[in-house]
């Protein structure tokens, strides 16, 4: 199971950081853990990705104002979000896969809840 917490409501240019806990059976380290996002009306999208030895993956929007880290210890995965603009406004989930990161959502197994970022201008 994944669970999201951390969102909420910000001012354009201001940060957030998402966390992503996993429980159940199951080696976290096993697992690329993914971030997705979909704002209102649109389809979802790829935001960034990692896997157990930290190999990253970022969605051009967002390179270089998002910073994504887990700590296998915790089983935790936090999505560090900086600079944030009205259009990073979505419900943000996050993921989980065997084996290694990739940018497609269909090859995620495991999915949150969401947690709702708002970033006003």
């Amino acid at each position: 199971q994944l669970a999201e917490s951390g969102g909420g409501l910000v001012q354009a240019g201001g940060s957030l950081r998402l966390s992503c806990t996993a429980s159940g059976p199951g080696s976290f380290t096993s697992h690329a853990m993914g971030w997705f996002r979909q704002a209102p009306g649109k389809e979802r999208e790829f935001v960034g990705a990692i896997n157990w030895s930290n190999n990253l993956n970022y969605a051009n929007s967002v390179k270089g104002r998002f910073t994504l880290s887990r700590d296998n210890a915790k089983k935790m995965v936090y999505l560090q979000m900086n600079d944030l603009k009205p259009e990073d406004t979505a419900v943000y989930y996050c993921a989980a896969r065997l084996g290694t990161i990739s940018d497609y959502e269909i090859m995620y197994d495991y999915w949150g809840q969401g947690t709702q970022v708002t970033v006003s201008s």
